[in-house]
């Protein structure tokens, strides 16, 4: 006779782990299912963040309709409520348990696995933690191999330079224990000339926000070369100051005098919250401090990158334990409604309404950019792009 005993559902999750390494990647779901039944689960489904972050857009499994499963809202649903807020939602009925669990990477929102049980206990509970870990690392190892799922992530047709702009951007969120990040760019599915980039160095966090001049693919392919530039400054450890001098060369001498692109260029000191900032045609970026806007983070201007602007001084801030700065370009202030431009006042409003619920960084910057987006009836004249940085203590060790 077979061996009839149940088997021990975190064995099961380690050998799914140790067996990932050659499963094909557009057999994800389907693979997962079948472990999910291994575990004593009765289903399972994975979600994945769309673009706009409106939607959890289903992972189908092999054989199943692309439409099958129909996309769940972020707001109002079990699932949402899991994405939003990076925490383990559940419903119980007699018989039947749903846990909903969000997939993280580091603090990157990917989407969210759901789960049925029989019974929902602690055990339960984190199991459903651990299998939903597995299930992130195997998407992000198997994301760079095929198409399957960023198909999945979409809720409608998108451009080529937005496709473009989604594959030269970093992941939307960072998070460390001095520092976080989280950035956004709109409209999500057709955006051309905007960009943001960070990176964190020994101790200082580098960020960049980029609007090149015009739209679609002319524009996207100058704010790929900004971006490109920058990163390439940015590696040879050159000063915030430098990096726009650099930049300004290259692009100049790819594009000559008649291209430019707007940009914000920072450094960010995590030991001691100085801010060093160079503005080159933005708006003067937001200082919000507990839940209010206390200052705009304003100073000498210099020229647009390809303009030819002669080296600039940084505007230099010292920030307090627990202050974000927001920085932004101005399609989001200059969205219109009826004519009726959305404006600074109405976004600094926003933006404090926001903070003030506490929820976690990334989640505030969608609220905020999706209500921004909403205002404007969907439809903005320009791209918008938004990067919120936060200062944490820096008494906290670096790891």
């Amino acid at each position: 006779m077979g061996d009839s005993r149940p088997e021990d559902p975190h064995a099961v999750v380690l050998e799914m782990l140790n067996r990932a390494h050659t499963l094909p990647p557009w057999l994800l779901a389907t693979w997962v299912e079948r472990y999910s039944h291994r575990i004593g689960a009765t289903s399972v489904r994975i979600y994945l963040n769309d673009y706009e972050q409106r939607a959890l857009m289903p992972l189908t499994v092999s054989g199943e309709a692309p439409d099958a499963v129909r996309p769940v809202p972020v707001d109002g649903t079990p699932a949402g409520r899991a994405f939003a807020h990076t925490e383990q939602v559940e419903a119980l009925t007699p018989g039947d348990g749903r846990l909903w669990t969000p997939m993280i990477d580091g603090a990157d929102r990917l989407g969210v696995v759901e789960l049925g049980f029989p019974e929902v206990d602690e055990d339960t509970r984190e199991l459903a933690r651990r299998f939903t870990d597995v299930v992130t690392v195997l998407l992000i190892s198997k994301g760079g191999h095929t198409d399957v799922y960023f198909r999945a992530r979409r809720n409608r047709a998108m451009t080529l330079p937005a496709e473009m702009q989604w594959h030269l951007l970093p992941p939307l969120t960072v998070v460390d224990p001095r520092v976080a990040l989280t950035g956004v760019v709109e409209p999500s599915y057709e955006v051309g000339g905007d960009a943001f980039d960070y990176a964190i160095n020994h101790g200082t966090a580098h960020l960049a926000i980029f609007d090149a001049m015009g739209h679609g693919l002319s524009a996207s392919v100058m704010s790929a070369v900004a971006v490109g530039a920058y990163r390439h400054a940015r590696r040879a450890g050159v000063p915030v100051e430098k990096m726009y001098s650099l930049i300004d060369a290259e692009f100049s001498r790819e594009f000559g005098a008649e291209r430019f692109v707007t940009a914000q260029l920072a450094d960010l000191d995590l030991a001691t919250g100085c801010l060093r900032l160079v503005n080159a045609g933005h708006p003067a970026p937001l200082l919000v401090r507990g839940s209010r806007v206390v200052d705009r983070l304003s100073g000498p201007a210099t020229l647009p990158i390809g303009l030819g602007g002669t080296e600039p001084d940084a505007t230099v801030w010292d920030l307090q334990p627990g202050d974000m700065v927001l920085l932004y370009t101005d399609g989001v202030v200059e969205a219109r409604r009826h004519g009726d431009e959305f404006g600074e006042e109405r976004f600094v409003d926003l933006v404090e309404q926001e903070v003030r619920t506490g929820l976690p960084l990334p989640e505030v910057l969608r609220r905020i950019n999706l209500a921004a987006l909403d205002w404007a009836g969907s439809e903005l004249r320009d791209d918008a792009t938004m990067l919120l940085v936060e200062w944490r203590s820096p008494d906290l060790p670096p790891y």
